[in-house]
């Protein structure tokens, strides 16, 4: 199918991941369609070891894979696109025409999982953000706003202790070391506004 598109001249194939990375490294394409799964080295080694040599080849996987940690593993290697075998070649000549103007690639079916995932939340890594209680997001926002420990605890009815305990805990969830970098931090999470 690819041989009959003017605009796209196909300078190798490979057997496996090991020839994709030799054959880049003699004909150094623009574009690699690349199968997860091959023999002797899998797509990602394949993918990472391609942008070692060189980091201006782009990957589009070409598979029939579609779980969000496969795709996942992919774009970490360093592939900038991912489509199905059996999307139509309409869709593939579009995602390598996507690809090759420098963006990223994902067909619809793997979007929607990967959408879907993050809505559920069930592979998204928590932020540190994520990480503080519900206590410790409603002091942070206070202590950004320019509330002392002393008029939070009079706030929350809370003893100014325990605020100490919270503030001490939070910073060190959220890696900041003074006032300044916590009000930054609260300005950057939109908790409060400029």
């Amino acid at each position: 199918m690819l041989r009959n598109e003017p605009f796209l001249e196909i300078v190798g194939e490979a057997r496996d991941g090991r020839q994709a990375v030799e054959l880049v490294k003699q004909q150094t394409p623009e574009i690699i369609l690349m199968d997860v799964s091959m023999p002797d080295m899998n797509g990602f080694e394949a993918t990472h070891r391609v942008h070692q040599f060189n980091p201006d080849v782009k990957v589009l996987m070409l598979t029939m894979h579609d779980e969000e940690e496969l795709v996942a593993r992919c774009l970490e290697a360093g592939a900038a696109g991912y489509i199905m075998k059996d999307a139509p070649a309409s869709q593939l000549l579009y995602a390598i025409e996507t690809v090759h103007r420098g963006e990223r690639y994902l067909s619809p079916n793997v979007l929607k999982k990967v959408m879907d995932g993050y809505v559920k939340n069930t592979n998204r890594p928590q932020t540190s953000y994520d990480r503080l209680t519900a206590r410790e997001r409603e002091i942070l926002k206070l202590l950004a706003e320019g509330l002392t420990v002393k008029e939070i605890a009079v706030r929350l009815n809370l003893s100014v202790k325990t605020v100490e305990v919270h503030k001490h805990n939070l910073m060190k969830k959220i890696d900041v070391h003074d006032k300044a970098e916590l009000i930054k931090y609260a300005i950057q999470k939109k908790l409060i506004a400029v």
